[in-house]
């Protein structure tokens, strides 16, 4: 083997489908494999495809292919912002290592379990690999769950100086069905943390663009558990976040939650609250963990595209050369994208950057659940 086909072979494999069936879809995904052997695989698929036909076609045409993901909101791939698709992206055996973990019924969650089950898997890996290399932790949790901010604390408490990333999965905007895929089944209530291990520069990064606003509101009355909002400054929830937004006759749609999105201070940082729906009743149901006290501003947009370009010049500096950019992109920040007529240049600056991945319900950055943000994992060549 000559030189240039052992650094192609050490490069990551990125693979999208478009085919409306399944089994065509997986096809063109194992013919983009072409028989290299994986550490594993990451997947991301629309929620058009049916599950079971999905699942039963994977494990018939890669049986031995690792895969870890979810069902998504949308996909990122070769052309940045897609839908109705299928992606791959491919980690080959060799250059990294792939461990696993995953946690059911999520309501019955037990942090003290979880924890000595994550510290075991990474003494096992390190075990195996042993020290000086790269890691990071990557995290698929059911975006239906409403159990985010407890697994996401509970895992990076557990994992250490090994930063945790990932995404919650969707469903388009139907927000019914959601669902996590690990050894070769859809899970409902389920999340799955990846112990990605390499010599490779490996760097994770959080990116909100948005920033706090004038407007100010106060959570008098909400049900942590559900995550619904039933009243702002003591009034009617939906009523008066409409009218701080300066846009009392506007629909309460999931564009209008992209364009005015809802930010706390915790911590000394600004983080987003995203709204999911707005509810018969006059309520709001929020992404993000709520409750009574809690003080809002209303989020008004940066120049994205600016921002967006230095983030990725950081990236750069930090890996050097990009192989790939796994990311995760809240399903708002590509509705605002759209709705600020800037979905197709954000699209371009994707694929130059090779950024392949999914659009969330939320991202998970080491111990915060948060919504509204381009996340991800950049992997050096």
């Amino acid at each position: 083997m000559d030189m240039a086909t052992a650094v192609d072979e050490a490069r990551m494999i990125a693979c999208t489908s478009r085919a409306a069936d399944p089994k065509a879809a997986v096809a063109e995904l194992a013919e983009c494999i072409d028989g290299r052997k994986l550490a594993g695989a990451l997947l991301f698929c629309s929620n058009v495809y049916s599950r079971d036909a999905l699942q039963a076609e994977l494990a018939e045409a890669m049986p031995d292919v690792r895969l870890f993901g979810c069902t998504s909101a949308g996909e990122l791939n070769d052309q940045g912002y897609d839908t109705h698709s299928v992606v791959l992206i491919g980690f080959p055996e060799g250059p990294f290592a792939m461990a696993s973990l995953r946690f059911d019924d999520l309501d019955h969650f037990d942090p003290q379990v979880a924890q000595g089950a994550i510290r075991q898997l990474v003494a096992q890996s390190r075990r195996e690999h042993g020290e000086g290399l790269h890691q990071v932790a990557l995290f698929f949790v059911d975006g239906l769950s409403h159990r985010e901010e407890l697994l996401t604390m509970t895992a990076q408490h557990a994992l250490g100086d090994i930063q945790l990333i990932g995404g919650s999965s969707g469903d388009g905007l139907s927000f019914r069905d959601t669902a996590i895929f690990h050894e070769g089944a859809f899970h409902k209530d389920a999340a799955v943390i990846v112990l990605l291990t390499s010599r490779r520069p490996l760097h994770v990064f959080c990116k909100s663009f948005y920033r706090p606003g004038p407007a100010k509101m106060v959570i008098t009355e909400a049900d942590a558990e559900s995550r619904v909002v039933t009243e702002i400054n003591a009034a009617p929830a939906a009523e008066e976040y409409r009218r701080l937004a300066g846009s009392p006759l506007s629909e309460l749609n999931a564009q209008f939650f992209a364009a005015y999105p809802p930010i706390v201070r915790t911590g000394g940082q600004f983080h987003v609250r995203s709204i999911q729906t707005a509810n018969d009743d006059g309520s709001l149901t929020f992404y993000c963990a709520i409750d009574t006290g809690v003080v809002l501003s209303i989020g008004e947009p940066v120049d994205r595209l600016a921002e967006m370009d230095a983030l990725f010049d950081e990236i750069g500096a930090k890996v050097g050369e990009i192989d790939h950019v796994v990311g995760f992109d809240c399903v708002l920040n590509r509705l605002d994208a759209e709705d600020r007529q800037q979905a197709g240049v954000v699209s371009r600056m994707y694929v130059a950057n090779r950024v392949f991945g999914f659009n969330t319900y939320g991202e998970q950055f080491r111990a915060a659940h948060m919504n509204q943000t381009f996340t991800g994992l950049a992997v050096g060549r």
